[in-house]
């Protein structure tokens, strides 16, 4: 059975606080909605990915969404209308409906939910109720028998002609979730296990519990870089990203960016990925006075395909000149728009070996770096 998954991620997340709407803020290094949506978009059952948005969210969305294949749709004020242009027009013999704040989707349940759409109009993810439950105004009330209650969740699977016709012949207040539409439609919903892996970001402390979740699903791994490259020809240089007045320049194949080539090797090694010269041979007249950035560029994508996470650069610069000092904010954030990472995650630092060796004597720059990643345990 063809499923188009529809993550609705118009919102704008004001519980959460901040500027940014929480399926736009970074979660492991990743914003929440490429979780959701990577969770969806790898399963089998999975034939197409649309993405619901609110106004002025394009940019953003394609953004956290780059690389992977899905159509964005304009959402509307509340849940229920932007499912409704979730669905409009979708080709599908059924949909997963999820929510962008719920990163966390097993394969597991999606297997359920479509196998329970062989029989049922929908199916829905639940989970049973652990905690005592007690009616609450401004004072306790009575307790209430969870026995019989269950948490629903997403993604919410339906057939889709069932939940088109469903939300079609709904006339009551705007619905919170899908089985509630298929139900007053007198349509069957089954009720699948769900995951306590589902739960959903809504307040800043759980976006901090969903990063302790992660944290240990995760194995730490670091590598190393070193590059060197000696002074030839007039400057300016490239250090770090960004060009540097000097009256010398840097001698190599590409634009000889020690900081960026240290880092690149770094990022590679620390996933077994080889070395910089593996993937961009001086050999190769492709990548003469190229710049260096899409070699650090490159790298990073190589990691994340992997879905491994960057968790911090650092880079130590070995001369005796130019000055780094008066260069090393502008580097740190050119270092972090190449790897679209936070600033607080990325160290840049400098020293001289007291006038002794190659660099003492002005020959050339020398850079070493430690890259630190995170994959899946």
């Amino acid at each position: 059975m063809s499923v188009t998954a529809i993550i609705v991620a118009a919102g704008k997340g004001e519980r959460l606080g901040g500027d940014v709407p929480k399926q736009f803020r970074l979660l492991g290094g990743k914003p929440v909605l490429r979780w959701a949506a990577e969770a969806l978009a790898d399963h089998p059952a999975v034939t197409g990915l649309r993405i619901v948005i609110g106004d002025g969210q394009e940019a953003p969305a394609r953004a956290a969404l780059d690389g992977l294949e899905a159509e964005f749709v304009n959402g509307g004020a509340t849940r229920a209308e932007s499912v409704r242009a979730g669905l409009a027009g979708v080709a599908s013999k059924a949909v997963l409906v999820h929510d962008a704040a719920r990163p966390f989707c097993p394969a597991a349940v999606i297997d359920r939910l479509v196998a329970a759409l062989e029989n049922n109009d929908g199916a829905v993810p639940v989970l049973g109720v652990v905690d005592t439950l007690a009616l609450f105004n401004s004072d306790f009330g009575d307790i209430v028998d969870r026995s019989e209650l269950v948490a629903i969740q997403t993604p919410q699977a339906a057939r889709t002609e069932a939940l088109v016709t469903a939300y079609a012949q709904w006339s009551g207040d705007a619905p919170s979730d899908e089985s509630t539409v298929l139900r007053a439609a007198g349509l069957k919903v089954a009720a699948v296990e769900g995951s306590a892996d589902l739960h959903k970001i809504t307040t800043a402390e759980d976006l901090a519990r969903a990063e302790r979740w992660l944290a240990g699903q995760w194995i730490s791994r670091t590598g190393i870089g070193f590059d060197v490259h000696a002074f030839g020809g007039p400057g300016p240089l490239m250090l770090g990203g960004i060009e540097i007045a000097h009256d010398r320049g840097l001698a190599g194949h590409s634009d000889a960016d020690v900081v960026l080539h240290a880092l690149t090797d770094a990022v590679l090694g620390a996933a077994s990925l080889g070395d910089i010269g593996d993937h961009f041979p001086p050999t190769d007249a492709r990548w003469k006075d190229a710049s260096s950035d899409r070699f650090l560029a490159h790298a990073l994508a190589l990691v994340r395909a992997e879905g491994a996470i960057v968790d911090h650069l650092d880079c130590t610069i070995i001369c005796e000149a130019p000055r780094v000092g008066p260069y090393r904010a502008e580097m740190r954030a050119r270092i972090a728009a190449i790897c679209n990472l936070p600033l607080a995650r990325v160290s840049v630092k400098a020293t001289t070996t007291e006038r002794l060796g190659f660099t003492g004597r002005g020959e050339g720059i020398a850079a070493q770096a430690l890259a630190t990643l995170r994959s899946r345990a």
